[in-house]
């Protein structure tokens, strides 16, 4: 591939332009993280231990796709799962508003990706036309999911899977956070997502059968404890307590699946 990431039209462009200041924000420092680091966490804001958790956590989640399928990882980064997505044969579309992001993502090895720089609320897509798509790291740094959620929608044809991940916001130390940044008169500096409301946005794009999955990350003193809190009797216990996963978990992710074209008209 060549050093440069391009458009569907074979354009290079630079970054999207956003409307607030939030997401402005939020592409200036994604900007910054990919000139000062070329690691595929550092690039995506993460910590390493953080992004390893998640990526790990997805690959447990995985349920399969058949070989040739045409997937998005819309807000791809460094192209962690985009690579991983090629390796088990699948077509892959890798799609950033962060153009040095991909220029990085371009040079690791990464055959059967294709990578373009995109706004995820306007992707260019045609609708109906792709497999799957995931949506990870992208939610916290937008000021609304709605129209992200909606693009999704549009571009997946039915049967085709997405996942999806959010900061959760029943997490005491989200809580804790947006409370402090209000009392300091602070702006908000990441978003967090309710699972109720991630759920509703998502049916009234026209997807079903919605799997929420808690992921709950040991805080650093207790780093020991992470491969306990990923294990199936712990994810147990956060689906079937009422409130625990909400409260213990760092982040949630959603698998559903889109509907027929249909869907909407019979509701």
């Amino acid at each position: 591939m060549a050093d440069k990431a391009t458009q569907s039209d074979g354009q290079t462009t630079g970054p999207a332009v956003r409307e607030s200041a939030f997401e402005k924000a939020w592409q200036a420092r994604f900007a910054e993280f990919a000139a000062l680091r070329d690691d595929d966490a550092g690039i995506a804001g993460w910590s390493v231990v953080g992004l390893e958790t998640r990526f790990r956590f997805f690959r447990g989640l995985w349920r399969g796709a058949k070989p040739g399928s045409v997937y998005l990882d819309v807000g791809c980064g460094a192209g962690t799962y985009s690579r991983w997505l090629a390796d088990q044969g699948l077509r892959v579309l890798g799609l950033d508003y962060s153009h040095l992001s991909l220029v990085k993502a371009q040079r690791r090895e990464a055959p059967g990706v294709v990578y373009c720089v995109a706004d995820a609320m306007h992707l260019p897509v045609s609708s109906a036309s792709t497999d799957g798509a995931l949506c990870f790291g992208v939610l916290q740094a937008v000021s609304d999911s709605a129209p992200i959620v909606t693009e999704l929608a549009r571009v997946i044809r039915p049967g085709g899977q997405v996942w999806i991940d959010a900061l959760n916001a029943g997490n005491p130390a989200a809580v804790w956070d947006r409370l402090s940044r209000r009392l300091r008169g602070k702006r908000m500096h990441l978003r967090y997502e309710s699972l109720q409301a991630l759920k509703a946005l998502m049916h009234a794009a026209g997807f079903e059968d919605l799997s929420p999955y808690w992921l709950p990350i040991a805080p650093r003193p207790f780093r020991r404890l992470q491969a306990v809190a990923e294990s199936a009797s712990v994810r147990a216990m956060l689906d079937w307590v009422p409130g625990l996963g909400s409260t213990a978990s760092h982040s949630l992710v959603i698998h559903g699946i889109r509907a027929s074209a249909t869907w909407g008209a019979k509701r």
